[in-house]
């Protein structure tokens, strides 16, 4: 919905994807969208991680001008230099992580904002509630491409940071100097090699990961159809294989995690232990003195946990939010239809001929038909279902001017075929708020005209008035004729009503039959229903209920 919003909800503007967005741009796009607190959290983070590193610094300078001449006042100086730098440090560390945090929790809000904007009201196409796959989307893959914030704060950090202490031993000795700066690229190039294998495996995992999560929330919601078509066993099935095939693909990314870790631990051993050999070397020597020997020990304790965060945080961050950036474009892009042209409405999709045919159904809606159905309530379940998903079920088929349903984007498919099941959704807000879920919405005089065919204008006077949270200000009946009303204003070619009036008295429901062909003049309805009043006020009626009784009898015979 939009609107002011609630108090203290931050207004955002929903992220842009264009048809050349790769998801390593999309990545960049999106950690540049909070520059505001990202870059103060980045100059802080320098702030704290050279402010650490520069501790064995002070340390053997003290040592050099303090403990080795026993000069009191100098051993003053650099114990407040040392207190102040742990000051100085720590709160930098401090306000930089709630400067992170709140980075991330931004993006994380306008993702969602975005997905939600396009796949709860697709351009092009009728709203419908999201499937599992979307859900894990929203959570899983949104929660790993925010985390990619971090890389434009701490592995910057880092990297400047190793730099201060390539700088620190040059100044102690240009040897160790020169190895730091030699070997610190080298040792990210080698663990970026190490780590290609995890980042293509990290996306194969999140998408199986996806799968699974997505066929236990569509089990979950569709759980009254799979119980009326007593699938349960099939449904099961389904789930344990989409189960252990994710099980298998964490155990692999596990194993591969693993392995880049031990890989990544022996470069960074090799080179910090080079680091520490050389000061011991030069100290033994006699060319590094003993506070001298201190900074090069300490700087190359620093050292490591610099270049071990880049290989096990940093590089694991980067695959990760690559293969979320990924998906989220696969759902963005599946989600977003045609241009809306003048009006802010898309060109209305020539009216097809529906067929339905699978085991026991057969139907077909010619253009500008209103078409009934009369079935048990098992099939009914699946015909709607079908017809709310054309690739979910396996026995019916789909089929839209002769090509199969399951051949079409899902924005092609539902910018021509609407599909209002019997369960009825009302979201908080108004009356207007579920009339015209999508910005912009229809012109006002469809939606009087659907209001009044829905026979909603007894108790919808005024579209502002409030339904309640899931419409519990109405009765049931009155939910029902909103949700019809909502179904009506799509104006859809195709429009698929499943048993919309069980809850409605028989003097409504008949003054809904009496306007519903005219509301639907020129465009095909499929009334899947068991009223005879429904059904009465169809062009023609398919009964599948005659239809299965007299094959039972030839079959009987």
């Amino acid at each position: 919905m939009t609107g002011a919003g609630d108090a203290g909800s931050p207004t955002v503007r929903p992220f842009a994807v264009g048809p050349g967005t790769t998801p390593g741009r999309f990545v960049l796009h999106v950690i540049g969208s909070v520059r505001r607190s990202t870059v103060p959290a980045m100059l802080l983070a320098i702030v704290w991680q050279v402010g650490e590193s520069a501790v064995p610094v002070v340390t053997g300078v003290a040592i050099d001008r303090a403990l080795a001449t026993g000069d009191a006042g100098q051993l003053a100086l650099w114990l407040g230099v040392l207190i102040a730098l742990y000051v100085a440090l720590t709160a930098a560390a401090g306000r930089s992580l709630r400067l992170t945090v709140s980075s991330v929790q931004l993006v994380q809000h306008r993702l969602r904002a975005t997905l939600s904007a396009l796949v709860l009201h697709p351009v092009g196409g009728t709203t419908r509630a999201p499937d599992g796959e979307v859900v894990s989307v929203m959570t899983n893959d949104v929660g790993r491409l925010s985390n990619g914030v971090l890389l434009a704060i701490m592995p910057i950090a880092r990297i400047v940071t190793i730099g201060f202490i390539a700088a620190s031993l040059l100044a102690t000795h240009w040897v160790l100097g020169l190895v730091v700066l030699v070997g610190a690229p080298v040792s990210v190039w080698l663990m970026g090699l190490l780590s290609e294998r995890l980042s293509r495996d990290t996306r194969e995992y999140q998408a199986l990961l996806a799968s699974t999560v997505g066929r236990a929330t569509d089990l979950v919601a569709g759980y009254r159809v799979i119980k009326g078509v007593r699938a349960e066993t099939e449904a099961t099935t389904r789930y344990r294989q989409a189960s252990r095939a994710a099980l298998v693909g964490a155990q692999r990314n596990a194993g591969l995690l693993g392995r880049f870790l031990l890989g990544s631990g022996v470069v960074t051993g090799v080179f910090v232990l080079a680091v520490t050999g050389l000061a011991g070397w030069f100290a033994v020597s006699g060319q590094l003195s003993v506070g001298g020997l201190i900074t090069a020990i300490g700087l190359a304790q620093a050292l490591l946990p610099q270049v071990e965060s880049i290989a096990r945080l940093s590089i694991p961050n980067l695959a990760g939010s690559r293969a979320a950036s990924a998906r989220l474009l696969d759902v963005l892009r599946g989600a977003a239809g045609p241009v809306p042209g003048d009006g802010g409405r898309s060109p209305a999709p020539a009216v097809p001929t529906l067929e339905v045919v699978g085991r026991g159904v057969r139907v077909q809606v010619e253009p500008g038909e209103l078409v009934g159905v009369r079935a048990d309530d098992p099939t009914a379940a699946r015909l709607a279902g079908a017809l709310l998903n054309p690739v979910g079920d396996r026995d019916i088929e789909v089929r839209l001017d002769g090509r199969a349903a399951h051949e079409l984007s899902p924005a092609e498919y539902r910018s021509r075929v609407t599909v209002a099941p019997h369960r009825v959704t009302l979201f908080t807000g108004t009356i207007r708020d579920n009339l015209t879920p999508a910005s912009g919405g229809p012109a006002p005089d469809r939606v009087a005209a659907a209001v009044q065919a829905a026979s909603c204008d007894d108790f919808a006077a005024d579209l502002d008035d409030p339904v309640g949270e899931n419409g519990n200000r109405l009765s049931g009946g009155q939910r029902q004729r909103v949700a019809l009303a909502r179904a009506l204003v799509t104006d859809a070619p195709v429009l698929v009503l499943h048993e919309p009036t069980t809850a409605v008295d028989p003097v409504t429901e008949q003054a809904i039959v009496g306007r519903l062909g005219a509301v639907r003049a020129g465009r095909s309805t499929l009334l899947i229903a068991s009223s005879p009043a429904l059904l009465a006020g169809c062009d023609r009626v398919v009964d599948l209920l005659a239809e299965s009784s007299v094959t039972g009898r030839t079959e009987a015979r």
